[in-house]
């Protein structure tokens, strides 16, 4: 990198400034040495590292695309959310730093033993409320707490949204998000000691006009079991075999529901040109089998039984009797070939 030099103007303009005492060196050296310090209390030290809070953001931005789709499902509108961030801080900043009254669901990490806490923006849960049950989805201007239908109305949104979180989550390790509760003051929601450090991914979203926050709150307590399998390396790993496995049997599942064509064949015959186009109603066709013969099953462009052919409530029918191996069916073909 080339070091940046001075003109010779530059220069005399900051002789001339510092001469005149309009430049104070020493103010300058302090607030040089202030943006090169960056404060760190010893009392509460950082519990997760610059890789694992890396990967938990991707885990919550493939969690935000997520719940873009669904939440435009369930509110008919357009929706955007994305991860504003990913700290670690004291359980009782992030509870000062809520509007009160909130809506906050309390979870539960099954395996895991503890709680952590989603809490939602009081704009965005009654924009959401107000589209679900009708209306242009606008926000109050001033927030209340929910009544009994409208808490039944944005639990179903959050047990939605546990699903998703779920899913995303199991790209690492695999978690079960339950929902255990809703509450509207945050001083009321005490799922570890204040001084206790927290994991804290902000989202905002926003649906159509009205934007908020959703935060996800996980004491370090909670996840310190797993906290090891939170690395980015761990994270590309888990999601390149998981989505393999996964688009193999999503694969499978649609297959099985495939149409295919299925054909019953009674015989063949070999005929000059010059005795087809002689063909004429009543000819008889004399073919390489007996009635007695099992007829080849196709399905597709290979047989792959063997039937007997009859008569199913006055229709035309076959029964099953053989499944051709890959090797009898390729001898077969070889055969109708020659």
């Amino acid at each position: 990198m080339v070091p940046e030099v001075l003109s010779q103007s530059e220069i005399d303009a900051l002789l001339s400034a510092l001469s005149s005492g309009s430049v104070d060196i020493a103010a300058m050296t302090e607030s040089a040495k202030e943006e090169s310090i960056k404060r760190y209390d010893f009392r509460r030290p950082d519990k997760f590292s610059k890789d694992q809070l890396r990967a938990i953001q991707m885990i919550h931005e493939a969690f935000a695309r997520q719940m873009t789709t669904a939440l435009s499902t369930m509110v008919r509108s357009m929706v955007s959310s994305e991860v504003v961030s990913v700290d670690q801080l004291a359980y009782d900043e992030f509870i000062r730093s809520l509007v009160q009254p909130t809506t906050i669901a309390v979870l539960e990490m099954y395996p895991l033993t503890g709680n952590a806490v989603m809490e939602v923006n009081p704009h965005l849960v009654f924009s959401i409320i107000d589209r679900m049950l009708g209306g242009k989805g606008e926000p109050l201007r001033k927030a209340r707490e929910l009544t009994d239908i409208e808490k039944t109305v944005i639990e179903r949104v959050l047990m939605r949204l546990l699903e998703l979180l779920e899913e995303s989550w199991s790209t690492v390790v695999d978690v079960r998000f339950r929902f255990d509760g809703m509450e509207s003051n945050p001083f009321f929601v005490q799922i570890c000691p204040g001084t206790d450090m927290v994991l804290l991914v902000t989202m905002k979203v926003q649906v159509a006009e009205t934007e908020g926050i959703i935060n996800l709150c996980i004491p370090y307590i909670v996840m310190e079991p797993m906290v090891d399998k939170l690395s980015s390396q761990h994270w590309f790993a888990s999601t390149g075999r998981k989505s393999t496995e996964g688009s193999r049997e999503a694969l499978a599942r649609k297959m099985q529901h495939v149409s295919v064509p299925l054909a019953l064949e009674l015989g063949h015959s070999v005929l000059s040109l010059q005795d087809v186009l002689g063909l004429q109603v009543g000819d008889v066709i004399r073919l390489d089998g007996t009635a007695k013969d099992p007829i080849g099953v196709r399905v597709g462009n290979r047989v792959k039984f063997l039937a007997s052919p009859g008569k199913i409530k006055g229709a035309f029918g076959a029964k099953i009797v053989k499944v051709l191996s890959e090797d009898e069916g390729a001898m077969l073909r070889e055969r109708e070939e020659e």
